[in-house]
């Protein structure tokens, strides 16, 4: 389960760019806008506020924290342990605590979604280059959220992939729901609805002679989660909203 089709090196960034940094310890993407010089918007949690997620991530969720030692700040941004919220940051802070740079992928073709294992690396909504969704309205958009907030941090809600697919698309899922546009909280919560049809398939599969009907078990718990993933990908639900900013009214 590799993330590595869009990979990118900074050199290669541009500004109103969707980034995300990979963690490979905790198998968690971070999300943020670039906007440039290596300065990056972002969307996180401070060290100590509960995730509260009950489905047992809350040690898994440290990506989104930045990881730079207390007694070793950095010369940039300075100490950014305890910050909040939508921050600025440079490029070297946004990669704390991942391995790897990659560039979100947008309008991306369906089948290339479903085989797609990971969640949080591409969406099925494609991406403007018009003026409501230029680079120049991506920035603006993020640095609006800098000055006024993203609303509270919810690893299932409201995380980092939510807030730069708003930054980027201009649309936003009514805050009703178990589940925000995050693909990875789609892809957390498709994990465990396969499980469940992956167990009861299982238990099936035991009383039956059939030696394959444990391939047919798996098939349909990876059948449960690709449909999961796509009926929860912002370019499919119909539960979204265009944002309005409150100084564009």
């Amino acid at each position: 389960m590799g993330v590595v089709s869009n990979k990118i090196d900074r050199e290669n960034l541009k500004p109103g760019d969707h980034i995300y940094s990979w963690s490979v310890a905790y198998a968690y993407s971070h999300h943020g806008i670039y906007v440039d010089e290596g300065n990056v918007i972002h969307f996180t949690r401070g060290e100590g506020q509960e995730i509260g997620t009950g489905i047992g991530l809350d040690h898994v969720i440290g990506s989104s924290l930045l990881q730079h030692p207390l007694d070793n700040p950095c010369p940039i941004c300075g100490d950014q342990s305890k910050s909040d919220g939508v921050i600025s940051s440079c490029i070297d802070c946004f990669l704390s605590g991942g391995d790897h740079l990659y560039r979100y992928e947008y309008g991306v073709e369906r089948t290339v979604f479903l085989a797609k294992a990971d969640g949080g690396t591409c969406t099925l909504v494609s991406f403007s280059s018009k003026l409501a969704n230029s680079p120049e309205q991506v920035i603006h958009r993020a640095i609006y959220f800098l000055r006024k907030g993203f609303g509270d941090h919810d690893v299932m809600k409201n995380n980092s992939e939510d807030f730069a697919l708003c930054c980027k698309t201009g649309l936003q899922v009514i805050p009703a729901v178990s589940v925000g546009q995050s693909g990875q909280a789609a892809s957390f919560q498709a994990a465990a609805s396969a499980g469940v049809v992956l167990s009861a398939s299982l238990f099936l599969a035991r009383s039956s002679p059939l030696g394959s009907a444990v391939t047919v078990a798996g098939l349909a718990a990876y059948g449960t989660y690709c449909a999961y993933r796509y009926i929860n990908d912002i370019g499919v639900r119909a539960d979204v909203k265009e944002v309005v900013l409150e100084e564009e009214n």
